[in-house]
């Protein structure tokens, strides 16, 4: 579980946010539950370091706030249009009972040990993510599908994923595709035997040889004609 230490904010007016931004901090607040909404400043260049790692919206997030700790799941980011950095982020409060809806990724395992892939498979992912509702303390941090043994033709439904009885797709009424290996989409032609590579060389040699000899034929009877017509003197007497 990922941490971020943030600071209470007492930022009333836009001029001081833009001085909390350019100081290199985010304006972020806390929200949900009994408790009031708390506003905080964070460090930039740890967000988005946090960012820049998969799934951080849906992975929890342990905020130590002026020394206290509480969990919370971040709910919305908003970018600055020009220079897309980030400028606030909103964070649920982790309270038992409630319920959110998230989207949580889904991840694959044992790739190497799938016959399928071997073979030349290719897995076609529907849904890199699923939406789950479920209790804001028991959001998964992924969905995961076992490739161990799996061929080509078959198919991973939601059904198919164990999940806690008050976890629940948001999807309702139809057991959806999730990933399927399918067949190669290019099938490799198959080389072609010795023999007859040698056939068609041979083939190719006789016709060379063929268009080599009719440079040197003898003229037909027809242009011979034209010569004979010319005897010599002594003949014509």
């Amino acid at each position: 579980m990922n941490s971020l230490d943030a600071n209470i904010r007492d930022t009333k007016t836009k001029g001081e946010l833009n001085s909390l931004r350019d100081n290199g901090n985010v304006p972020a607040i806390i929200y949900g539950g009994e408790a009031q909404n708390e506003k905080i400043s964070i460090s930039k260049k740890v967000l988005k370091s946090l960012i820049e790692k998969e799934n951080f919206l849906s992975s929890i997030i342990t905020l130590n706030v002026d020394g206290k700790s509480q969990k919370a799941l971040p709910r919305e980011i908003k970018y600055d249009i020009i220079s897309d950095e980030p400028i606030h982020v909103d964070f649920l409060r982790i309270v038992a009972g409630i319920k959110v809806r998230i989207e949580v990724p889904v991840k694959f395992l044992n790739h190497e040990k799938s016959p399928g892939l071997k073979r030349g498979g290719v897995l076609n992912i529907v849904r890199r993510k699923v939406e789950l509702k479920c209790p804001s303390e028991k959001i998964p941090e992924n969905l995961v599908i076992d490739l161990d043994g799996v061929d080509i033709g078959e198919s991973f439904k939601i059904s198919s994923i164990n999940l806690d009885s008050d976890v629940t797709p948001t999807i309702q009424g139809r057991d959806f595709v999730i990933a399927t290996l399918a067949a190669p989409t290019v099938m490799k032609e198959p080389e072609k035997p010795a023999e007859a590579e040698a056939a068609e060389g041979e083939v190719a040699e006789g016709a060379e040889a063929a268009a080599a000899e009719g440079g040197d034929k003898p003229a037909a009877e027809g242009d011979k004609k034209e010569g004979e017509d010319k005897k010599p003197a002594e003949e014509k007497k």
